[in-house]
């Protein structure tokens, strides 16, 4: 999360230009000088009172990247990876989905609805346009990994597709109708066999190329960047309110508990 460097408040400014002033030394009204404390005194109390509130603000400058550090600093291709991650266990849902129908078992059409939805939110209309926006331009301007990236792009594009057909598909009014079914099982196969090697690719290929395309203070940039998109859109805490959401799905599965994916 981008930090922000604390600099004096508007009081202790006020003092640090006091004790600035004074040192300067504007003609003042002075008591009696046997009531006046020593010039060379004065000099040493102003610049001690100016040096303390430089060293207040960097202490707090200095306990802010502490703060910071021991949250732990998550990079452009880090976050990037993470939302992989969310994206993983959608398809985990639409693999629930498409089990309960070939088994005949009972399943609502909001578990597709609601989860394609979340994709369109989270998966293409934030995570997709920073990878097309900021990421992919990168390779892009060098000539690097064009092939893979032309790629990418055109699979985002299809992915979008698919995700139409599947909220056609799924709504209350369609759900469960001759044709329908079959469309929005083939929809869903053709998502997850494109976005596991897609994802894939992107973690092993695309970010870890990434480090050695940008500086690293460009990453931190768009890390920041990334950061402030997220909470524009989602609010503070978007991806573990979108966490939440896609483990609501899940516990409404019965797939939330991890444990039951051990062999036995």
């Amino acid at each position: 999360m981008p930090s922000t460097r604390p600099k004096p408040h508007g009081s202790d400014r006020c003092m640090l230009i006091a004790a600035v002033g004074t040192e300067c030394g504007s003609p003042l009204d002075l008591p009696p000088e046997s009531t006046t404390m020593p010039q060379s005194r004065r000099h040493f109390l102003a610049a001690s009172g100016a040096l303390g509130i430089v060293g207040a603000a960097t202490s707090l400058a200095a306990a802010a990247a502490q703060k910071k550090q021991d949250e732990g600093e998550i990079s452009a291709a880090e976050d990037l990876m993470r939302e992989h991650g969310v994206l993983n266990r959608i398809l985990l849902i639409y693999e629930e989905g498409l089990r309960r129908l070939a088994a005949r078992k009972d399943v609502a059409p909001e578990a597709f609805r609601t989860t394609a939805n979340l994709v369109r939110r989270f998966v293409e209309d934030y995570h997709e346009r920073l990878e097309e926006r900021f990421i992919f331009p990168e390779f892009e301007k060098q000539k690097r990994l064009t092939d893979l990236v032309r790629v990418l792009r055109a699979q985002h594009e299809a992915g979008r597709r698919r995700t139409d057909q599947i909220l056609s598909n799924a709504a209350a009014d369609r759900f469960g109708k001759a044709g329908a079914c079959e469309d929005l099982i083939r929809a869903c196969q053709s998502f997850i066999r494109m976005y596991r090697p897609h994802e894939a690719r992107e973690d092993t290929v695309l970010f870890p190329a990434l480090h050695r395309l940008v500086s690293a203070k460009r990453l931190r940039e768009l890390g920041e960047q990334f950061e402030r998109e997220e909470d524009r859109l989602f609010g503070e805490g978007g991806f573990e309110k979108t966490v939440d959401q896609v483990a609501a799905i899940e516990k409404q599965l019965g797939i939330h508990d991890l444990a039951q994916f051990t062999p036995k």
